[in-house]
């Protein structure tokens, strides 16, 4: 008996024992194999800078598609992490069935997906977004991010990869007081306001933007250096007049103490609004005088067009139904469509890029990273300048066996140490602030300045994103938005992009075309065990009780 009791009071002891370290020691553990539910550093480094209550409203609640309801659960597991680390996130999710035109009104745009049961096609809507609140500031999160992806399995893929990053994303910027600046460098002929406002009314939002003009280094390059030193990136966009020495040794500079840089440069003249107001113009060589200086950077912006047989399509009048002139959509081999490095935070799961009359790039040896971001197909043709580029040759019929010259480099990131373009020459003025090289420092080249410009639709300024005539998509704008992040990230937020994650997913065919097998294990093998454990305890029962 005193056994017994002491048995007893040791596994009272150890219950206690145990539930004492349960509250004192929390741990969670991830056993998925990709670490799905393990919260990066960087995300825990954001969540330590809140002091305040967080206060999250997802808006994934209500009927819709059966897959989408991975990314229901899959966002809330998300979430659950997050509260764990910090306690003072509260989370809900809301049917947005009856506050839709609210929402709408505050940029939470639904999405419309195509639902398939027993067969079928129906139409879904639904509000893939998340709200967050912290005091007095709101951000809102894309759950649905646009992509490549070709099926709705693959986009609920993507969405799920992207969860981390879009709520730290979010998150950042919400408690990211500082804001970095950018310099949108003027004076040489670079893209009007309006051609850049779907680009920068966006980055506007989390960084802050000026125009800087180079006009002034003529009167006083000093002053102008030194202000521009103040900026952390400065973006080039598709300049037309040529840079004097001086301008170039402001850049120059500009890199070597610190400046990031985003460089989208046309090489040629090539207009596409002479192409159509006179059926033909002519392609030739624009001397930015340029060369040198990408060239200490180790790259080099060629002369020659790049055809590319996957290209964007043109509208052209093809004829005319009584007064009514009829379009219809060609493919206009001089505007590439290009798929991003897949490998990289800035380029992975983007819809194609669409360049316009553009170049190609060329590498040079040395102690730089070079990271291809935009490579074309490997069915191109080059095309020196001068030329003529008539309109009527989009009627013609490719020959593949011209398009030969393999993948073109299209935009390179670049990491490293810069040399100065000005190490053994004669400085264009003196300055304080010379430096023969850069510490680490990160630039992007693009051979296109019309990757960043909008169309312009009824005198307004069309999104970047969309083409105005086909309605066709775009990764233009979401790429140079991861761009521009990824250059002015210390902090390694946007690798989480390139996080990857295993999702099994139903094969709906299979699944449709092996319904009645899977009715009859799930409903009628249940219903026969049952009948024959019946007749077998049936059986036995009175076999035993007859005796």
């Amino acid at each position: 008996m005193n056994k017994k009791l002491q048995h007893i009071a040791f596994a009272f002891i150890g219950v206690l024992f145990i539930n004492y370290l349960s509250n004192a020691v929390y741990k969670r553990f991830d056993l998925t194999q990709d670490k799905r539910y393990t919260i990066s550093n960087v995300s825990a480094t954001i969540l330590d800078k809140i002091d305040n209550n967080v206060f999250i409203n997802v808006y994934l609640e209500g009927e819709f598609p059966a897959e989408f309801k991975r990314l229901q659960t899959e966002t809330l597991q998300f979430l659950e992490e997050l509260k764990a680390i910090k306690p003072t996130i509260q989370f809900r999710f809301i049917n947005p069935s009856v506050i839709r035109k609210r929402l709408i009104k505050r940029g939470m745009i639904p999405s419309q997906l195509t639902v398939e049961e027993d067969g079928k096609l129906s139409e879904a809507i639904i509000f893939p977004w998340a709200e967050i609140v912290v005091g007095k500031k709101t951000e809102l999160v894309s759950l649905l991010p646009n992509s490549i992806a070709k099926t709705q399995e693959s986009q609920l893929q993507n969405a799920i990869e992207k969860l981390e990053y879009s709520f730290a994303n979010a998150l950042n910027n919400i408690t990211n007081d500082k804001q970095q600046k950018i310099a949108v460098i003027s004076g040489n002929g670079e893209l009007e306001d309006i051609h850049l406002y779907s680009l920068l009314s966006e980055i506007g939002k989390k960084y802050r933007l000026a125009k800087f003009t180079l006009d002034s280094v003529a009167s006083n390059p000093e002053k102008t250096l030194k202000e521009l030193t103040n900026f952390d990136l400065a973006i080039i966009a598709k300049p037309t007049e040529r840079f004097t020495e001086q301008e170039k040794f402001t850049l120059d500079q500009f890199i070597t103490n610190g400046g990031k840089s985003l460089w989208m440069v046309d090489t040629n003249y090539a207009d596409t609004d002479s192409l159509y107001n006179e059926g033909k113009m002519l392609a030739f060589p624009r001397d930015l005088n340029l060369t040198d200086l990408l060239f200490s950077y180790q790259v080099r912006i060629n002369n020659k067009l790049i055809q590319d047989l996957y290209a964007a399509k043109i509208p052209l009048a093809t004829g005319n139904v009584g007064n009514q002139a009829q379009f219809q959509h060609l493919n206009w081999y001089y505007h590439p469509l290009v798929n991003g490095n897949p490998n990289h935070a800035i380029s992975k799961n983007l819809a194609p890029v669409r360049f316009r009359f553009t170049t190609q790039i060329d590498t040079l040896k040395g102690n730089i990273k070079k990271t291809p971001l935009l490579v074309t197909s490997v069915l191109t043709k080059k095309v020196g300048t001068p030329n003529f580029v008539e309109l009527q040759s989009i009627a013609k019929q490719p020959q593949e066996k011209e398009y030969n010259n393999g993948p073109q480099l299209l935009g390179v990131l670049l990491e490293g140490t810069f040399n100065s373009a000005y190490k053994n020459r004669t400085k264009p003025f003196n300055t304080s602030l010379f430096k023969q090289e850069s510490k680490t420092n990160k630039m992007v080249v693009i051979a296109d300045g019309d990757i960043a410009k909008n169309q312009i639709l009824k005198g307004k300024p069309h999104d970047l994103s969309l083409d105005k005539w086909t309605g066709e998509q775009f990764g233009n704008k979401e790429f140079l938005i991861n761009t521009i992040d990824y250059l002015l990230d210390d902090s390694g937020l946007i690798k989480l992009r390139n996080k990857t994650v295993n999702i099994n997913l139903l094969d709906k065919q299979k699944a449709y075309a092996e319904k009645s097998f899977w009715q009859f294990i799930n409903i009628g093998v249940p219903l026969a065990l049952l009948a024959l454990f019946g007749f077998v305890f049936n059986f036995l029962r009175r076999r035993k009780y007859s005796k």
